[in-house]
C-alpha cells in the first residue's frame, strides 16, 4: 500500500473484472475505501468478496434517478471512476439506432449525470476519471459507433474540467487490452488478433488491465492534471 489515497473514498463503476477491477484494486492498494458500483450489486459483492476494503453498490448509468439515489446513499466521495461501456460496432449500414443510443447513454450521458449529482458531494481535491478509447484516435471502418462515443467522452472530460474546477476531470483512452472483451473472437481469433496488434504497435505488446489501472491512479493523484486524455495504447494510433 503506497498511501496516495489514504482515507479517501473512490467510487469505481463497472464490472467486477477487467479494467474496473484493476482500477478498484489499485485504489485499494493506495489506501482508499473503494465502492464498486454497477447494475448487479450481488454479482459485484461476490466478485470482491475477498477484498474487505471494497463494498458494493447498485447504479444504472442509463437512469438518472439511479445515479441520484447512489449519491444520496454514498454522501461525500473523493474520486469517481467510470469504466462502463456499451459498444456499438459495425459498418454504417449495419448500425442499430438503439445500440448507438445505449453507447452514448452509458459512456457519455451517464458520466455527465454522475458529475451532476456527485460533484456537489465531492471532497476538496477530488476528481472524475472517465473512459474514452483508442477508436477515437485511430479511425477504422467498422468502429464508427465506438469512435464517436469515445470522442464525445474526451470532449466531456475537457468540458467538465472547466465547469467543475477546481474538481479535476480526466479521461483514460485504452488501446487493445487483454481483457474478456476479446473472448467473443474465440481462442484462435483472439490469438491472431493480438499477434497482429502486437506486431504493429510501437510498444510491441498487448496492454494489461494493470497498465490502465496505473493510469487511473495517476489521474486521481496528480493534482495538476485536468482536462486531459491519457492515451495508454502502446502507440497504436501511430500505425
Amino acid at each position: 500500500m503506497n498511501g496516495a489515497l489514504k482515507d479517501q473514498t473512490v467510487l469505481v463503476i463497472g464490472r467486477g473484472s477487467g479494467l474496473a477491477r484493476a482500477s478498484a484494486l489499485a485504489a485499494l492498494d493506495a489506501g482508499a475505501r473503494v465502492v464498486a458500483a454497477g447494475r448487479d450489486r450481488e454479482t459485484l459483492a461476490a466478485a470482491y468478496a475477498g477484498e474487505p476494503g471494497v463494498s458494493a453498490e447498485t447504479v444504472d448509468l442509463t437512469d438518472e434517478a439511479s445515479i441520484a439515489a447512489l449519491g444520496d446513499r454514498l454522501g461525500a466521495v473523493d474520486h469517481v471512476v467510470s469504466t462502463a461501456s456499451a459498444r456499438a460496432r459495425g459498418r454504417v449500414a449495419d448500425l442499430d439506432r438503439d445500440a448507438i443510443r445505449l453507447s452514448f447513454d452509458t459512456k457519455v450521458i451517464g458520466p455527465l449525470m454522475l458529475a451532476k449529482h456527485l460533484a456537489p458531494r465531492m471532497n476538496k481535491g477530488g476528481s472524475f476519471v472517465l473512459f474514452s478509447g483508442v477508436a477515437a484516435a485511430k479511425i477504422a471502418v467498422g468502429t464508427l459507433g465506438v469512435a464517436i462515443t469515445n470522442a464525445a467522452a474526451d470532449t466531456l472530460a475537457r468540458s467538465l474540467a472547466l465547469e467543475l474546477a477546481p474538481i479535476r476531470v480526466n479521461a483514460i483512452s485504452p488501446g487493445v487490452i487483454d481483457t474478456g472483451a476479446w473472448d467473443a473472437l474465440g481462442e484462435q481469433g483472439k490469438a491472431d488478433y493480438f499477434t497482429d496488434i502486437r506486431g504493429r504497435n510501437p510498444a510491441r505488446r498487448i496492454g494489461t488491465p494493470q497498465d490502465i489501472a496505473e493510469g487511473v491512479l495517476f489521474a486521481m493523484t496528480s493534482t495538476f492534471l485536468t482536462g486531459q486524455t491519457l492515451h495508454i495504447d502502446g502507440g497504436e494510433p501511430l500505425t
